[in-house]
Order: C-alpha cells, then structure tokens, then sequence
C-alpha cells in the first residue's frame, strides 16, 4: 500500500461515503475506518466493501487517548480525515458535556497521536478536520459565510466544534502540525441518520405521521449532496494548502418549509398517491432555544483553487435521496427499530 489513512466516523453518515470513495478510488491506499458505532455509526452502511482488500475496521473512541496512540503506533498512517463528532444540535442542548468531551477533548486526543507518530517528520502527511459551518452562527436575509467569517456559535454543538477547529489550528501553528479544515453547509443523502430533517420526513411520510417543522419553517438552510462533499474530501485532502481553510457548501438556499413541501411533492410522485397527500402531514412545533435564522455558505475557494462545483440541483438531488430510501426501507426499519445494532456482533463480534 502506497498509503495508509485513518478515517475517524468512517461508520456515520458523511464517513461512510468518504470511505467507500477512498477504498473504491485508491485501492492502494490502506483505508482504516475508526469508529466507536455511536447511536448514528452503522456498520450496515459500508456492506458492499467491507471485503475489500485495502479496508480495515477499528472499533474504538476518540476519547480514548491511550487507544488512539495505539492505533496510531500500529498503522503508522500518513493522514487522517477527522469526520467522528457528536452532531445534533437538539441532543447538543440537551447533554452538552458529551459534546465537549467528544469534539473537543477526541480532536485533541487525534492531534496528540498525530504529532507522538510523526515526530515532526511531516513531509506527505496530513491531518484533515471536518468542521460545520454553524461555527459562524447566522446570517441575516444577506451575506454569505466566508472563510474569514469571525466565530460566532449559538448552541453547544457547534461551539464545541469551534473549539476542536481552533485546536486543530493552534496545532498547525504551535508544532507545524499538517493541516486542513473544511467547514460544510447541511448534508442530505442516503445513509442519514433519521434524526435529521430530510430522512426524518422521509420516514414519516412513509408511515403516515406527523412531519415536526420548528418554528414558523422561515429558517434558512444551505443544503450539500453527501456524495459532493465526499468528492471535495478528497479534492482538499490531495490538493488543498496546509494551514488553510474551505468552506463547502451547495449552493442551495432553502427555508425549512419551502425544503419540506418539495420532499412531499416528489414523495407523492414516487408513491403514487394523490398530489397534497403528504403535505397535509406538516405539523409546526415549538421552537428550538437558540436557533440561528439562516446559514448561507460561499464556496468560491474551493472552486477557484481546487476546480470543485456540485454535481446535482437540490431537486436532483432530493429525488435520488428518496429514491434511495424507498429502495433500502430495510435499512430504514432497523435504523429506526435499533436492530441495525445487531449487525456489528454478527459482522465483527464487537459489543454493540
């Protein structure tokens, strides 16, 4: 093998398409999917190339730093792209120290184990934070989020990734520690955790229940093909300038209730049922504390430096997502039943 990667979260939503790129694309390339297979890891999404010769799958948490040194000891990796953390701002509110002691405390762990295996021989080595671009905290009905755009987060969740993506900086600065970080606008594709807007509405159109939409659905989202961003991973892990920062985003603007009614127009479409059907399902609901009004990403860096557009529209790509889901429902049914948690013991005889 040419190189060996250590991809962190490779088991979640976002990591799994990145692992599944970098294996199929490099298969000299020595992929190590770490995950600790949190609530939102499901080893199910990676199916199709766990065989694969150049893939190795590590369960173990980032906020164990004797493991992760370890880890680090015996696959001697020439990078790593950081994807695992803690991700729900709702869950963020509600438990906020599992946020810091995951972002913050298992970046640093990462960073450590980094900097004890190079030993400051940094040539071909890179480190790779994937951060979110709720850091900047929210836009009024103008602007765009830039990447020197000041910090500015409102819940715990992304102020516990501010913190990591400082500490990932301050590591580059302080040790020249090999970095990148990127900060990206709201994800959708298959594989979702139905926690999250689009696959939470996914499934509850299917089975006929409420679709929770907070507020008076006026926020503001830019939304990411998954697969676009795993493309950009590796644009900027290859490409991209040490120390430097991208912002990835869409280019797709969308109120929360504008985003919904879409999804239940093209559901209606794909399960043949009459147009509206799914719409009178849209229930508003009490407000989160602290919800920032719009997030809007400017992705012209990454463009301009790296050749990097999205592939589809948001329409496009919403009708894949869903086409996706119809398509995998028993994916769906243990995901949202826990019976996907099975899986692990039978795949690899770990303790779910």
């Amino acid at each position: 093998m040419n190189k060996t990667l250590i991809i962190t979260g490779g088991a979640g939503f976002i990591g799994s398409h990145v692992v599944r790129l970098f294996v199929t694309k490099y298969p000299d390339y020595r992929i190590v999917n770490l995950d600790a297979l949190t609530y939102a890891g499901n080893l199910e999404n990676l199916a199709d190339i766990q065989d694969a010769p150049n893939y190795v799958f590590e369960h173990a948490d980032i906020t164990n730093a004797a493991r992760m040194q370890e880890l680090f000891a015996q696959y001697r990796p020439d990078g790593v792209i950081h994807l695992a953390a803690e991700s729900h701002v709702d869950r963020s509110i509600e438990s906020p120290l599992d946020f810091v002691i995951t972002n913050v405390i298992g970046t640093v762990n990462l960073l450590n184990a980094a900097r004890q295996q190079w030993k400051g021989a940094f040539e071909g080595k890179r480190f790779y934070h994937v951060s979110t671009d709720e850091v900047y905290g929210a836009l009024g009905a103008e602007g765009l989020f830039t990447e020197q755009t000041p910090y500015d987060p409102h819940s715990p969740y992304s102020a516990s990734k501010a913190s990591s993506d400082h500490f990932v900086r301050a590591y580059h600065d302080t040790y020249g520690l090999p970095v990148v970080i990127t900060n990206c606008s709201n994800n959708y594709g298959p594989n979702h955790f139905p926690e999250k807007l689009i696959p939470l509405c996914i499934h509850n159109i299917i089975n006929n229940k409420p679709l929770p939409v907070y507020g008076d659905g006026k926020y503001t989202r830019d939304w990411l093909f998954v697969k676009d961003h795993a493309r950009a991973i590796d644009l900027v892990f290859h490409e991209g300038k040490n120390g430097d920062t991208y912002n990835i985003g869409g280019f797709n603007e969308w109120q929360n209730i504008d985003l919904v009614q879409l999804l239940c127009k093209q559901m209606d479409e794909k399960l043949g049922r009459p147009e509206g059907t799914s719409a009178q399902l849209i229930t508003f609901v009490k407000d989160r504390p602290g919800h920032d009004l719009r997030y809007a990403i400017d992705a012209g860096k990454i463009n301009r430096e790296l050749g990097w557009l999205p592939s589809v529209t948001f329409e496009q790509g919403l009708s894949l997502t869903i086409d996706w889901y119809l398509a995998n429902e028993e994916w769906l049914r243990h995901v949202t039943s826990g019976a996907y948690q099975q899986y692990y013991a039978a795949q690899y005889q770990v303790q779910s």
